[in-house]
């Protein structure tokens, strides 16, 4: 489990700036062919991460297929990915273009996985080579690549990430998903490539939460008192 000092430090960042972030729309989700699960599914997940990172990659090759098969798959999570590049240019940046060129040819995922699976050993040259083998129209990404179209969308995500207190990668968001993070209903940070089991651990509270409110005119009891004592809770 993370240490309780992380949580300590994002609550108080965070106790001004959530209100920031809601109204600025920090965490609203839309599908732009970054989104795997059912888009109704009870609670979202989202991923701010880096295609160099390898931590990210950590956790695609081992939490990942957990989480997919029993979470995402079962239609109880939607999980979203987002662009967290570590530098303002370089691989890092290519790698996140390269996914969303694939993306305006509706293989976002092929890519992502694609450039998960060379465990962060990246360069310049070979992304176009990838858009071969994953069946894209060669000449459409490569104008939207070498055009670095998407770009101020990326940088736009790593923003995002910089308002829930992220300054690294890879980071986690965890709320639900009808009426997103509230102050009643508070959205969950979970920073680093953490076990699965901790990832399991807030999503089933997470869900059991949704489920107990589900035909209830107020919120339950006692569930302030269950926000207060988790060390990932933001406030």
């Amino acid at each position: 489990m993370i240490g309780a000092w992380w949580f300590y430090t994002v609550a108080g960042a965070l106790l001004l700036t959530f209100v920031q972030l809601a109204e600025a729309g920090g965490g609203a989700v839309t599908d732009d062919g970054r989104m795997r699960g059912r888009a109704d599914a009870p609670i979202t997940l989202i991923e701010y991460s880096d295609f160099t990172c390898g931590y990210c990659g950590k956790f695609f090759r081992e939490t990942w297929p957990r989480l997919q098969a029993k979470y995402i798959e079962t239609g109880k999570v939607r999980f979203v990915y987002r662009d967290y590049p570590r530098s303002d240019q370089g691989t890092g940046v290519e790698a996140a273009v390269a996914a969303r060129c694939a993306g305006a040819q509706g293989r976002y995922w092929q890519m992502h996985d694609r450039l998960f699976s060379e465990r962060g050993r990246l360069e310049s040259g070979l992304f176009k080579s990838y858009a071969k083998v994953i069946g894209l129209d060669e000449t459409s990404f490569a104008k939207c690549f070498d055009e670095r179209e998407y770009l101020e969308s990326i940088f736009r995500d790593r923003q995002e990430a910089n308002r829930w207190g992220f300054h690294g990668t890879p980071g986690f968001i965890l709320f639900r998903t009808v009426g997103g993070p509230t102050e009643k209903e508070p959205a969950v940070a979970i920073p680093g490539a953490v076990p699965f089991e901790d990832f399991a651990e807030e999503i089933d509270r997470m869900l059991a939460t949704a489920s107990r409110s589900q035909g209830e005119l107020t919120e339950p009891q006692g569930s302030t008192a269950v926000a207060q004592s988790n060390q990932f809770i933001i406030y």
